[in-house]
């Protein structure tokens, strides 16, 4: 049978933790063990002895329950290394286990019982053996020497401690940037594929019903009517195909379709007068070069404002008033509709108004819709202009 690393570790995280527990058990009790037994053979203390083996061994093979009972292992291996020390057994690599049993403490959040055990070892270790007459009295020089060395090893711990929860802090900003990021994006597919697609189908649904209507009694009409319909599927197909290559990140061999702009306000009100709307343009002044973002929210909320009157107006007459000033791109669309609903045939109940406020917000603007006083309806928008690029 082939070996299952590293499919199987993948699979199996449990496995892998207790595989890393058993190399821990080995390591630390080869190096708490037997470097203890190898140290005694330089010292003057008792024998290590089936007892000593015993303590040291309880507090090794408490070290796999740790990640589940941090403190309650900190605690027995802090007990056992305690008691083995105050019996006055040979001096050696004993604090192993405690160490890590106290790190795991420390970075599983449980302070408070880390610290009361450093204090419990600083007053345990070098007084209870001489309590109980298995070692001699503790000299100032030890004593201070102790508490210098659990101050650093308390300091060394935080340190890590909070280094790694720094290294999480950044992880989980970074996911959250990732996820509002691609959120975001959602959000702008979403509002290209609906101005996409509602402009050129509402103007095909209006073509198509101009042709249907004078097939017999005008044909040359009902044939631009077919033309136009035929030039706005092939731009709503254009631009699918530009907004669906993003999404697969691959280059299109076929032609996509310049990128929305104010440069082809023309070829939107083109559109606009192919399906019925009579419209006219005022542009005052100079307009200064917009940025990406505020050039394609204009051009957005033109061609939503253009397509709601040919599907809602009665009158198709349409007003477009474009100015710049102060730092502040102003647009105006206003309809001379009598406010009936002029397209009955059309679907309504759209997003068209919502995603207009959207588009604003979106590049830091703002924007207004609703009934005239008196007749029609009106769009008005304030954005920013930006900083071109």
């Amino acid at each position: 049978m082939p070996p299952a690393w590293p499919a199987d570790v993948e699979r199996h995280p449990g496995r892998t933790r207790a595989l890393v527990d058993a190399a821990v058990v080995l390591v630390v009790g080869l190096v708490t063990i037997g470097g203890t037994a190898l140290a005694a053979t330089h010292h003057d203390h008792r024998d290590l002895g089936v007892a000593g083996v015993v303590l040291l061994a309880l507090a090794v093979l408490a070290l796999p329950f740790r990640h589940r009972h941090p403190a309650a292992v900190l605690i027995f291996v802090l007990a056992t290394s305690l008691t083995y020390w105050s019996l006055g057994y040979p001096r050696g690599p004993i604090f192993l286990p405690l160490l890590i049993a106290f790190f795991q403490a420390v970075l599983t959040g449980h302070r408070r019982i880390a610290i009361g055990c450093l204090v419990v070892g600083f007053l345990g270790f070098p007084w209870i053996g001489y309590l109980v007459g298995r070692t001699r009295y503790p000299g100032w020089g030890e004593v201070v020497a102790l508490g210098t060395w659990l101050i650093a090893l308390l300091s060394i711990t935080e340190l890590v401690r909070s280094r790694r929860d720094r290294a999480r802090e950044m992880a989980r900003s970074r996911a959250e940037e990732l996820r509002r990021r691609a959120g975001d994006e959602r959000l702008q597919i979403a509002r290209d594929l609906h101005d996409a697609v509602a402009h050129n189908m509402s103007l095909i649904n209006i073509q198509a019903s101009v042709a249907l209507h004078l097939m017999d009694e005008q044909p040359d009409q009902a044939a631009r009517a077919l033309t136009t319909i035929k030039q706005a599927s092939k731009e709503a197909l254009v631009e699918l195909r530009s907004i669906l290559g993003v999404l697969r990140q691959v280059d299109e061999d076929a032609p996509r379709s310049p990128v929305p702009s104010l440069d082809r306000l023309d070829d939107l009100v083109s559109n606009a007068e192919a399906s019925g709307v009579d419209v006219t343009v005022d542009v005052e002044g100079d307009l200064p070069e917009l940025s990406r973002n505020t050039d394609l929210a204009a051009f957005r909320i033109i061609q939503e404002s253009l397509t709601n009157v040919a599907r809602h107006s009665d009158v198709p007459v349409a007003f477009v008033r474009i100015h710049a000033d102060a730092g502040t791109l102003g647009l105006e669309i206003l309809d001379e509709g009598s406010g009936r609903t002029g397209s009955p045939e059309l679907p309504g109940g759209g997003n068209g108004i919502a995603g207009m406020r959207e588009r604003a917000a979106s590049v830091g603007g703002r924007l207004e819709a609703g009934p005239r006083p008196g007749r029609g309806f009106a769009v008005r928008a304030e954005l920013p202009i930006g900083a071109a690029g």
